[in-house]
């Protein structure tokens, strides 16, 4: 399952940063997300480029529409197939528009496709609200303030209470227009972590979500696209992939509209595509799951699964999501800056959890509205403003929303759910209960004539891109209160952010409760408390 989008910078996959550099500013920047090859002895590459003045011409997209925030381009837009919702004309080189295209299209005069291209599959525009409306821009989250690294962290620009700058994702779902154009400079990380059901062919129903590019605001001369990448989805219609040079990348103020029929339960990832070694290393990444046909029936004495196991054995009573991300402070003070990190300088100054290190892994979920989270944690926010409201006593961690707190009452099975987009790979650690592997990348482990294949262990080995679902049985409480259990990255040096006397990093608790001490979760990830 692992793909270019979350290997190493120092790869020679597309994630690896080119040698070609972009002016920004004056200054020289790396591109990323490119592969450079050679063609009729000249070299090409399929890297995002910036529109030439020169070469411009105007094209239209299918299934791109107009943001609601910026409608001035709708004036004097027309399609010649009389569908003006989804049409607009934008300024593109040749190479742009040969990337697009995969080369496989020729464009006539200023709005004409020829020809039918990437329809391995019928598809059609979505229709109606989509199930997810997420928005891409720029943002400030909390690390531990010592000890510091200078220049690098905290930065100096950081709003208090704030250290880190950020690029990130929103869920912008059900927000007004003007609540909208006020989320720029508010993303969140861990990206919103969503999901969805099984595609049914007997009952079909798309899963839609649609993508804003709201801007960067402390970089105005920058004006990076932006795509969601469903990392590991099986055979995705090209169009809908997310990587910019076969699919549709979200210019500031545009709006795109994903369409998916996922056929494979199980756990995976998400990220933007875009000059992706810096844009996943800034933040835009999130986990993102697919729940089974199997769901709702009772096998083995549960309801609820990971797979379609046919005899409970992935079943659980409580779920909980486990993201796994890094922070180079340099990276991250150099985008603020207006300077340019050296790639093959990466080191991972922190290690997040949720996009929180440990203690500030146990803090609280922030408010979440429970019967608006459908397919996606629905934070609560300022009715007024669209803000994020902050987890209780935690004003920090306002844009980091997401608790990894593991609460759960003895005898239960409990499903976590892991994916590491880091640069690095972890080993995470269960300390004194046993974890039952069973699936990995979204593929339960199962051999071809059903044989089963799950294992048990204490430590999951996870690589960049990769993904493990796995189940404990909570133990016996012993009391008063609850009982604790740790969950921590065992690659300690690299994990615990210099933090003096004790953990910290990827880190969690699992605390186990007296059966019945706890209600019955209402969402993944909730606390029950």
């Amino acid at each position: 399952m692992a793909s270019c989008g979350s290997t190493p910078p120092t790869s020679t996959c597309r994630s690896a940063p080119a040698t070609r550099p972009s002016r920004r500013w004056g200054r020289f920047r790396t591109k990323t997300s490119c592969i450079t090859t050679t063609e009729s002895g000249r070299s090409t590459s399929t890297a995002p480029r910036r529109a030439s003045a020169a070469t411009a011409t105007s094209m239209w997209m299918p299934s791109m529409s107009p943001d609601p925030i910026d409608n001035a381009h709708r004036n004097g837009t027309s399609d010649p197939k009389g569908d003006t919702g989804m049409i607009f004309k934008q300024p593109f080189s040749r190479r742009d528009l040969l990337k697009f295209a995969g080369g496989a299209v020729a464009i006539v005069g200023t709005g004409v496709w020829a020809g039918n291209i990437l329809l391995p599959e019928a598809a059609s525009a979505a229709i109606g609200d989509p199930d997810l409306y997420l928005a891409g821009t720029d943002g400030w989250i909390f690390l531990p303030k010592t000890p510091a690294i200078p220049p690098f962290h905290p930065d100096v620009l950081a709003p208090d209470p704030f250290t880190t700058y950020i690029f990130g994702f929103r869920n912008v779902t059900g927000l007004g227009d003007t609540q909208l154009t006020n989320q720029k400079n508010k993303a969140q990380h861990s990206a919103p972590m969503f999901w969805t059901k099984q595609f049914d062919p007997a009952h079909p129903v798309d899963f839609t979500v649609q993508l804003t590019n709201l801007g960067l605001a402390l970089r105005p001369d920058l004006f990076d696209a932006h795509t969601l990448h469903w990392h590991g989805f099986r055979n995705v219609i090209p169009f809908f992939d997310g990587e910019p040079s076969g699919s549709v990348a979200v210019r500031t103020g545009r709006v795109f509209s994903y369409v998916y029929r996922p056929r494979e339960p199980g756990t995976y990832m998400f990220h933007c595509h875009v000059e992706d070694v810096e844009h996943v290393q800034m933040g835009m990444t999130g986990l993102v799951f697919v729940r089974p046909l199997q769901d709702g029936q009772n096998i083995g004495g549960h309801t609820q699964f990971i797979y379609n196991d046919g005899d409970g054995s992935t079943g659980f009573d409580r779920e909980f999501a486990m993201f796994l991300s890094e922070v180079w402070a340099e990276a991250h003070w150099a985008d603020a800056h207006i300077q340019l990190p050296q790639w093959s300088d990466y080191r991972a100054d922190f290690g997040l959890l949720n996009g929180r290190v440990y203690p500030d892994t146990i803090a609280p979920n922030a408010p979440i509205d429970a019967a608006a989270s459908i397919h996606a944690l629905a934070v609560q926010t300022d009715p007024v403003s669209g803000d994020l409201v902050a987890p209780v006593g935690h004003p920090e961690l306002q844009y980091q929303p997401q608790s990894s707190l593991v609460n759960c009452n003895a005898g239960e099975t409990v499903a976590l759910r892991f994916a590491n987009l880091g640069f690095r790979e972890q080993a995470m650690t269960l300390a004194g209960i046993r974890m039952r592997v069973v699936g990995r990348d979204a593929t339960p482990m199962r051999g071809r004539d059903g044989t089963d294949t799950s294992y048990e262990t204490e430590t999951i080995n996870i690589g960049p891109g990769e993904s493990f679902d796995v189940v404990f049985i909570a133990p016996g409480h012993t009391g008063p209160g609850f009982d604790t259990y740790m969950l921590y990255n065992r690659n300690y040096p690299a994990t615990n952010n210099l933090a003096p006397g004790g953990m910290g990093g990827q880190a969690t608790e699992i605390r186990v409760y007296a059966p019945g001490g706890l209600r019955a979760q209402a969402y993944p990830n909730d606390l029950g408390v």
